[in-house]
């Protein structure tokens, strides 16, 4: 680290690397400088000697597969291409045996550790749904972890059934679901969900169904999507609200940025973002999650889905340990068509390899399954 001690000597930041070197978080004010500076290169020194530290050359990843299990939603978020409206012709709601059907081929063929349940805000699917497909997988494929339902699903399914949160979250816990997606977040700041997503759950109800979650022994993932209409406030409280709730709960497993991808989107249609941020910021959003929370939560995850897997093997080095999922029949990023998003284990190893670092399939908790 000579050579870098150096050049973090002269650079703008260089105190708040020093200190995240000597184990001390940046604050509020700090993250802010970080998110204006240009020295990204240096934020990945430092964030990825900080992931070695802790991980070495390991990088992990689950070998699952995405069950979108509906497209109907009455949610309308501005940055979605795959919802569909109730009543269109290519809406679709999967039953409890194409549920079955899709499992069962995935462990047959690809021995999946997880399966991912998201959908859209469907109004005609009361509790009883989740909790026959969450049972029926727990029971005829144990070996396989339910990791399912936003935050955003969990509120529409309260409102359904005129019940709390916290009440369908215990239900679902019950039935099988083990862990939950960190979707839903988008940014925590009302004002930029006011324009992107103004029908879906506000930030402070994000936050408070997963600290219920969290309550019930029920683990998560944090995700942030960047680069639509916030500015660097934004992605600042985004970041210290959640900093704010693991302190206080330890329930976030991963954190998870990603960049908003416009093609086919109405945030496309009316212009109000044009193209994708590009890879120079994904590293930097990767560096200053690892900085951000680091001893806080462990996993950071290289969000290859909007970048491609060669940004992916970059991230690993800029501070992320995670490679995140195998994805084999995934929809909703696909519908903005902006790149392949089929990869098996053996490509996601393959990678891993190709960067000089070691794999390690795990489960949905992150525990070890085998070192490849």
């Amino acid at each position: 680290m000579s050579q870098t001690t150096e050049q973090i000597n002269r650079s703008d930041i260089g105190d708040i690397l020093e200190n995240s070197l000597n184990g001390h978080r940046p604050g509020p004010e700090d993250c802010l400088r970080l998110l204006e500076s240009d020295d990204v290169h240096l934020m990945g020194l430092v964030s990825g000697h900080l992931t070695r530290k802790q991980f070495g050359k390991k990088v992990s990843f689950v070998n699952n597969i995405i069950l979108n299990y509906t497209n109907v939603c009455i949610t309308d978020c501005k940055f979605c291409a795959f919802y569909r409206s109730p009543g269109s012709d290519d809406a679709y709601t999967l039953s409890l045996d194409q549920i079955e059907s899709r499992v069962k081929t995935a462990w047959d063929m690809f021995k999946i550790r997880q399966v991912l349940i998201q959908g859209g805000h469907n109004p005609n699917l009361k509790i009883e749904y989740y909790e026959n497909a969450f049972k029926m997988i727990r029971q005829k494929f144990p070996e396989v972890g339910v990791h399912g339902l936003s935050a955003s699903e969990i509120d529409m399914i309260s409102r359904i059934e005129k019940s709390s949160t916290k009440e369908v979250l215990s239900r679902l816990k019950e039935s099988g679901l083990q862990s939950i997606p960190g979707a839903g977040a988008e940014i925590l700041v009302d004002s930029v969900k006011d324009v992107i997503s103004p029908k879906k759950i506000s930030s402070t109800d994000w936050i408070r169904i997963m600290d219920e979650a969290h309550s019930l022994d029920i683990p998560a993932s944090a995700t942030m999507m960047y680069g639509h209409v916030e500015n660097n406030d934004d992605i600042v409280d985004h970041f210290f609200k959640i900093v704010k709730l693991q302190e206080k709960t330890s329930g976030f497993m991963a954190f998870i940025p990603w960049n908003f991808e416009p093609n086919n989107t109405l945030m496309q249609e009316e212009k109000l973002v044009e193209y994708g941020t590009g890879g120079t910021q994904l590293l930097k959003m990767i560096a200053i999650s690892r900085l951000v929370f680091n001893g806080l939560i462990p996993h950071i995850q290289s969000s290859w889905l909007t970048n491609g897997v060669g940004m992916a093997q970059l991230a690993l080095q800029y501070g992320a340990n995670d490679f995140g999922g195998t994805l084999i029949g995934e929809e909703v990023v696909s519908c903005t068509g902006s790149r392949s998003t089929e990869l098996t284990g053996k490509l996601i190893v393959d990678a891993i390899h190709q960067i000089g670092y070691q794999a390690e399939e795990r489960d949905n908790f992150y525990n070890s399954i085998a070192l490849l």
